[in-house]
C-alpha cells in the first residue's frame, strides 16, 4: 500500500498512511439482515458521455447503477431507491425515476433483494408562482404509487415540495392528502419526514411546531395501512420523542445520517431501524456491525468510527451529501468516473472531498484502498496538485501549494 496525498483548503498537501478495509468479503451474509431491518438509500451513475449538465433530462449507466444495488443486497442491506439519494428533485427527471424504479424493482426480485422506493409528486410543475389543488397532489402522488406497486417495489411517500406550499397556511392540508393517498395503497406503506437541512422547500412540513401530532394523526388515521416513518430531521431528541409514542403497528426508520450509531442501537426500551443514504457509502462495516448484535461493544466498534465520515459528508449544505456518497462509490470502483447527474459532482470542493477521503480511510471503509488512492491521485493530478512529496532525501516534507504547483 501507498500513502494518501491530503489537499488543505490553503492548498498545502500532507500525507497519510492508507490503511487496510476494517471488513472483508468474509463478513457477507448469506442472507438479508434480521437483527435490524436496514435499508441504504442508493445513488445514480450518469453514462460517462452523456450530456449530464443541469436541467439536461437523466441518461444513466444502467449498468452502474444496477450493479451498485446489487453490491447493498449482497451485504443483507435492502436498498431504498428513488429517493433523495438517487437525486431526486436535484436531476432525475419524472421519466428516469420511473425506469429507475421497474429496473430496480426487477434486480430485487431476481435476487431476493428487500426494495422500497420513493412516490412523490415531481411530475407536476415546480411552478412557485402558482399552487396545485389538493385533488392535484393527491393524483400525482397516487399516479407514482401505482407505477410502484406495480413494479413490485414497496412503497416510501416522501415529503412533498407541492404539498408544502399547500398547506402553509393549513397544517390539516397533510392529514386530508395523506388520507387519501394512503386509502389507495394496495400495501402498508412508510411515511418521509425530510428535513429543512436536506431541502430547505421543506421548512415547516407536517406543520412547524404541531407536526409531531400531524404524523400521529396521519398513522392513528390508517392504522397498519402505515407501516413506519423515516424521520430525516438530524434531531435525535426529536426522534427518540416521536419513537416513543408511534403505533405498535409502526416502525421508526431513522434518516439521522449524524446520529444512526446511537438510535440504531436503542436506548434499553425500544430502537429504530434504519434508512440512510450514510449506510450506501459504508455499507460492508453497517452490515457487520448490525449483524453484530445484540452484542452492543461489536456493533459500535464497527459503525461509530463511521459517524464522522458521514457527518462530513452531510455537512452544510446538507444537500449536496450526494456528492460524497458518489465520490466515495467512485474510489471504492462501483462506477467507472466520479460523474452525477446534472453536473452535481461540482457541489464539493476538492479539500472538502480530500477530507471525506481521509475519513472514510480512518474507520476502514474504503473497500479497494490502493485502486482509491490511484484514483485520487489522479483526480488531483487533473487539478494541478502534485503527489509526490517535495524536497532533498532524507530530509522532513516540504508539500508544495497548488499554486506553487502550477507555476
Amino acid at each position: 500500500m501507498t500513502d494518501l496525498t491530503l489537499l488543505a483548503p490553503d492548498g498545502t498537501t500532507t500525507r497519510t498512511p492508507l490503511k487496510p478495509p476494517a471488513v472483508t468479503d468474509a463478513a457477507k451474509p448469506s442472507a438479508a439482515l434480521t437483527e435490524r431491518l436496514v435499508y441504504a438509500a442508493a445513488h445514480v451513475v450518469p453514462r460517462a458521455a452523456a450530456d449530464n449538465t443541469p436541467g439536461a433530462p437523466a441518461d444513466l449507466d444502467w449498468d452502474a447503477t444496477l450493479a451498485f444495488r446489487h453490491h447493498l443486497w449482497s451485504w443483507g442491506l435492502g436498498v431504498a431507491d428513488a429517493m433523495d439519494t438517487a437525486q431526486r428533485n436535484m436531476g432525475l427527471d419524472p421519466a428516469a425515476v420511473r425506469e429507475l424504479i421497474t429496473r430496480s424493482a426487477r434486480e430485487a426480485q431476481s435476487v431476493g433483494g428487500r426494495i422500497v422506493v420513493g412516490v412523490n409528486t415531481d411530475d407536476l410543475p415546480d411552478d412557485r408562482n402558482e399552487l396545485p389543488t389538493e385533488q392535484q397532489v393527491v393524483d400525482a402522488y397516487v399516479a407514482q404509487l401505482h407505477h410502484a406497486e406495480d413494479s413490485g417495489a414497496g412503497v416510501v411517500l416522501m415529503a412533498s415540495r407541492h404539498l408544502a406550499r399547500l398547506a402553509q397556511n393549513d397544517p390539516a392540508t397533510y392529514r386530508r392528502v395523506y388520507g387519501r393517498v394512503v386509502e389507495r395503497a394496495s400495501a402498508p406503506v412508510v411515511l418521509h419526514w425530510l428535513g429543512e437541512a436536506f431541502d430547505p422547500a421543506l421548512a415547516g412540513y407536517f406543520g412547524g411546531q404541531q407536526a409531531s401530532d400531524t404524523v400521529l394523526d396521519i398513522m392513528r388515521d390508517a392504522g397498519p395501512k402505515v407501516s413506519g416513518i423515516k424521520m430525516s430531521l438530524l434531531n435525535a431528541r426529536a426522534e427518540v420523542a416521536l419513537r416513543s409514542q408511534l403505533p405498535a403497528t409502526a416502525r421508526m426508520f431513522t434518516g439521522d445520517d449524524f446520529h444512526y450509531v446511537d438510535l440504531v442501537a436503542g436506548d434499553g426500551r425500544a430502537h429504530s431501524d434504519a434508512l440512510l443514504g450514510a449506510f450506501a457509502a459504508v455499507a460492508p462495516l453497517a452490515s457487520a456491525a448490525v449483524q453484530a448484535l445484540p452484542d452492543d461493544a461489536a456493533f459500535r466498534a464497527l459503525l461509530a468510527p463511521t459517524e464522522a465520515l458521514s457527518r462530513h459528508v452531510f455537512s452544510a449544505p446538507t444537500w449536496h451529501y450526494k456528492t460524497g456518497i458518489a465520490f466515495l462509490a467512485w474510489l471504492n470502483g462501483h462506477q467507472p468516473a466520479f460523474q452525477m447527474v446534472g453536473g452535481q459532482h461540482a457541489g464539493r470542493s476538492l479539500p472538502h472531498l480530500s477530507e471525506t477521503l481521509r475519513l472514510a480511510n480512518a474507520c476502514g471503509a474504503l473497500e479497494h484502498p490502493d485502486l482509491a488512492a490511484s484514483r485520487w491521485h489522479a483526480l488531483l493530478a487533473v487539478a494541478g496538485v502534485a503527489t509526490q512529496p517535495t524536497g532533498r532525501p532524507g530530509s522532513p516534507t516540504v508539500d508544495r501549494t497548488v499554486a506553487e504547483v502550477v507555476a
